[in-house]
């Protein structure tokens, strides 16, 4: 399990992180979101050993990636998808990394076939396309087979089918008992990939949970309504106590009703409706309304 306690970086005019707290569980996909300049990248670095916290700890297993014996084979990190030799192949990369650490060899040709790379592995690594790099960054990470994956926007350069691949692998390894923890800017996919989320802002937690307790279970936020007789429509809208406002589209957005709740109010009202859409609470939505307005602490 990754444990993030009271985690703080100062630097001199900006607090990147700010009493962070939170944990990652093994099984499990956790996504870390929040705006630019929340601090993921540099929580993500404090927990790899890369950069010294002001205060607090920020653990796996119960220690610091530094006292880990063969971190290797627990902990496996891609933060950036270019830290590789221009002129090796990703199979000679793979293999550089093995004899560093003490792996087979053949360990090599293993993890290329886990992200699909085997067909390029004699390329040279300048000439791999981002999303190649992005599985090659994967497959470095998955060497020591470790229990811990930590990505920083694995998806990036990925085509849909390659960020569909990323989905089924990372599942698949969760589904595994490994602890998998992704901090990315891509809502709609996190909504799909991940059973948790941790939601920062300004270095702080916002939100964290299951993904479907942080969505309020699913329900309708709104109803999108269209009628050519508005006015008669809003007016008993607002007799039944409910809030709403006008769209620049000319329809309207009831606010906390279900659709059947709102094709009532208009049959008894004699409304003719064009369109009675529930929309759901999506985690786009949910982000936007939790980090609205909290920049970066100064």
């Amino acid at each position: 399990m990754i444990a993030v306690e009271h985690l703080t970086k100062q630097y001199r005019k900006l607090r990147a992180v700010d009493d962070l707290s939170f944990e990652v569980r093994p099984g499990r996909v956790t996504g870390f979101l929040g705006p630019n300049g929340a601090g993921k990248t540099t929580t993500l670095r404090m927990l790899l050993g890369l950069v010294t916290p002001t205060a607090g700890e920020a653990t796996i297993d119960g220690r610091s990636y530094a006292d880990l014996t063969d971190p290797i084979r627990h902990v496996g990190a891609v933060l950036e998808a270019s830290a590789a030799h221009r002129g090796r192949t990703g199979r000679d990369h793979l293999r550089v990394v093995c004899q560093a650490a003490g792996l087979p060899a053949g360990r090599a040709d293993e993890v290329l076939d886990l992200v699909g790379l085997q067909p390029a592995a004699h390329r040279k690594f300048k000439g791999y396309s981002l999303g190649m790099r992005q599985r090659l960054g994967i497959a470095t990470a998955m060497l020591g087979d470790p229990g811990v994956l930590i990505l920083d926007e694995p998806a990036n350069g990925l085509d849909p089918e390659g960020i569909r691949w990323m989905r089924d692998l990372l599942k698949g390894l969760a589904a595994e008992g490994r602890t998998i923890m992704v901090s990315s800017h891509l809502l709609a996919e996190m909504q799909h990939l991940a059973d948790d989320v941790v939601i920062v802002a300004a270095g702080r937690l916002v939100q964290q949970g299951p993904v479907a307790d942080v969505l309020g279970g699913g329900e309708a936020a709104q109803v999108r309504v269209r009628t050519p007789e508005p006015d008669r429509l809003a007016a008993a809208i607002e007799e039944a106590g409910l809030s709403m406002h006008g769209e620049a589209d000319g329809s309207l957005l009831v606010i906390g009703a279900e659709p059947a709740q709102v094709g009532q109010l208009a049959f008894r009202a004699g409304v003719e409706l064009h369109e009675l859409t529930g929309e759901r609470v999506d985690l786009e939505q949910v982000f936007l309304d939790l980090t609205a307005g909290k920049a970066a602490i100064r």
